[in-house]
């Protein structure tokens, strides 16, 4: 399934029909199963509906980091990221992509 960023923002939690996703590096994942940390009032709700890959990658949860893009990241940064997705991937299943 392709998302664009304004499809992807309907998946946020807000709807309790709606599976709740998180896009990383593209990658869209189906998180409903970990709703109380990405459903609203969630310690990462913030992530949901959303390409969270700077922001993670950051380890932040400010709103101007929560984007896809990776421009200017660290080599350390980029570690974080890659250990993010290999948790997401282990966790969660992928149901689609972003596209723009």
């Amino acid at each position: 399934m392709d998302l664009t960023p304004n499809q992807l923002s309907h998946y946020n939690g807000t709807d309790p029909s709606k599976p709740i996703y998180v896009a990383v590096k593209g990658r869209v994942y189906d998180v409903t199963t970990g709703k109380s940390f990405y459903g609203p009032g969630g310690a990462y709700a913030m992530f949901a509906g959303k390409d969270a890959s700077r922001a993670l990658a950051k380890m932040s949860k400010n709103d101007e980091d929560i984007s896809p893009s990776l421009d200017g990241l660290s080599e350390k940064e980029i570690g974080v990221l890659n250990d993010w997705e290999n948790k997401f991937q282990a966790k969660y299943p992928v149901v689609g992509r972003v596209i723009n």
